[in-house]
Order: structure tokens, then sequence, then C-alpha cells
């Protein structure tokens, strides 16, 4: 998430400079026929150009409304996230207890099971994180070569690529116990898996009278909104933004970068002689602004990319963990993660 007020010229030409090169060539082009070999044949009247510049301008905008959404519903499903456990720590602390039980547990017998179960939370807050990362068949960094190599070069100057948050493995080392390491990690779903996990534990702490039955209902109706939130997240990540909208916006930008300097270039000749060599600036800023627009909501619509837009979802598990281990009565927390180059994660 780009955490600064404005972008930077430099992040503007970093974000759409390549596409500068090949407009301004195109629209040079246009100028240069037009002017120097008097190809008065290739202009076209400005009315329609001005008609499909609108279309795709309403399309695009449409496109990038919808973008919006998907990313303003990822961060309210996060937000979602981090009050349900805060929920589940403060609901943990409380009703595990010895208040129902007839052989009482020793204070710190009953620590190690509040420990259990949030840390085996935050362990699903972390793995939930990794898992929305696996690229969908549909993002930047498993399309074409060139895309591609972009989509790669962003997401390790602009994404996750910035931090090291450390693999999957040495998350469940901290916070899984032992015995449930290997067989956690090795399922399909290993957040679904980490949640009835927590649930057949809880059925347990029943089974020995730890919790009664409305305090068993209570917690597990918090790990119902995990597999809730857990849910909407997955159905973001695999249902793109569908692609009559995703990817015709492109092609349509594209057809009016293409009309717009042949346009351009007879209305700017009546000018004087020298009028179609002044079309190129504005020729080469209308197409820029289009292509701006149509990016935006390109690199917008998929907030689980690992790029710069993304939902900052490490820095969200980060704010759980601490806010659980401090419920703990831990001292020794990790710190917050902090923005790098005006991005945070």
């Amino acid at each position: 998430m780009f955490i600064q007020k404005n972008y930077s010229f430099r992040g503007v030409i970093a974000f759409t400079g390549g596409h500068l090169i090949w407009i301004t060539a195109w629209v040079s082009i246009v100028a240069l026929l037009y002017e120097t070999f008097h190809a008065e044949w290739m202009s076209i009247p400005w009315l329609p150009i001005s008609v499909i510049g609108t279309a795709v301008a309403f399309y695009v905008g449409f496109k990038n409304n919808q973008a919006y959404e998907r990313l303003w519903e990822a961060r309210k499903i996060w937000g979602g996230i981090i009050n349900s456990s805060r929920s589940w720590g403060s609901a943990v602390k409380s009703f595990v207890s010895n208040k129902f039980t007839d052989v009482k547990l020793k204070e710190d017998e009953l620590f190690e099971i509040k420990k259990r179960l949030i840390y085996r939370h935050i362990a699903w807050v972390y793995t939930l994180r990794n898992q929305l990362l696996i690229p969908a068949p549909w993002e930047h960094i498993n399309q074409n070569k060139m895309v591609a190599r972009v989509a790669e070069k962003r997401i390790k100057k602009y994404g996750v690529g910035l931090v090291n948050d450390g693999q999957i493995e040495e998350i469940f080392k901290k916070f899984v116990p032992t015995n449930e390491e290997e067989k956690l990690i090795n399922f399909k779903n290993t957040a679904t898996q980490i949640i009835d996990t927590q649930s057949q534990d809880l059925y347990l702490l029943r089974e020995n009278e730890i919790i009664e039955d409305f305090r068993h209902m209570e917690l597990q109706k918090i790990l119902n909104d995990f597999y809730d939130h857990q849910g909407k997240c997955e159905r973001i990540k695999k249902f793109p933004l569908p692609r009559q909208y995703g990817g015709l916006s492109f092609i349509f930008t594209g057809i009016f970068i293409f009309l717009l300097p042949l346009g351009m270039v007879s209305e700017f000749h009546k000018l004087g002689d020298f009028g179609a060599w002044i079309s190129i600036p504005f020729s080469v800023l209308i197409c820029w602004v289009y292509i701006t627009m149509e990016l935006v909501g390109d690199y917008t619509e998929n907030p689980f990319e690992g790029m710069g837009n993304d939902i900052p979802m490490l820095s969200l598990c980060r704010t759980i963990e601490i806010d659980l281990r401090e419920m703990l009565g831990e001292k020794d927390l990790p710190p917050a993660i902090e923005p790098i180059n005006g991005i945070l994660m």
C-alpha cells in the first residue's frame, strides 16, 4: 500500500514511463508522415475520435470503480479479521479457567492452553496471507514474458520483495505445536485446517469441562467468523474482475491511442505550417492520461498480488500478533512493520 499523499514524478515515470516511449514514437511517426510526406489521406475527422474517446473513458472509469471496490472490500475483510482476532484473544483469556472443572488445573497449565489457542491463531493469520499471495492465472506475474518481467521487477522493488517476511515453515515453528507442524503444513488448504484444529481443541476443552456449553459456543462462533473472513478473501483471490472488463478496456484504450494522433494532426495543422509538430506533445499527453487510467485499474483489481497497490497484509498480521501476544502478557514483541520507500506491505 502506498502511504505517501502524492505520487512523486519519479514514481509516475517508473509506473508509466515504458508506455510513454511507444506512444511518443507512434505520435511522432504520424506527424512526420503528415508534415513531411504530405500524407493527408491518413487524417481522420475529429468527431468519431471524440465519440470513441468518450466511450472508452466511461468503460475504463467503470472498470476502475469495480477494481477499487475489490480493493476496498479486501481491506474491510482484513479489518474484520483484526477485530475478530482481538475478540478471540480476549475470549480465550476470559473463558479458559477452572470455574467448571472438578480437577483444578495449575495456572501455568491454563496459561499453556490459552497460549496454544492464541498462537495457533497467529499462525492462521500468517498462513492465510501466504496462501493469498500464491499467483492466480490472470495476475501479471503469470502473463506473457514482457508483462511477467515487469511484474517481477515491480514485486521486488515495490511489493513483497521489499520485506523479508520469513517462510511459512518458520512461522509454524514459532506458533504451532511441534506435533501438529508436519500434518498441518501438508494440507492443500492449511488455513482451513488450522481453524478446524482449533475447533477440535475446543471440543477437548469442553470434554474436560475447562469450558462449558455457552463458552464453547461463543468461541466456536468466533472460529466461524474466521471461516467467513477467509472465504471472502478467497472469493476475491479466486474470482477475477470479469475479463470482458479487465481485458477489453485495454484493447479499447489501444484503439483510441492508435486513432487519436490521426485526428489531432489535421486539427493542429490548421494553425500553420508547423502545426502538425505541435500536435505531438498534446497527443502524447492525452494518450498518456488514457493509458495511465487503464494501468491504475489494471494494477488495482487484484488486491492480493504482492505489489505496491496491495492490502498491507503483513502489517496487519504483525498488528494482530502484537495485540494477541500483549494479551498474554509478553514483553518481547516484534516491531510493527514500517513502510519502505513509501510502501507498507
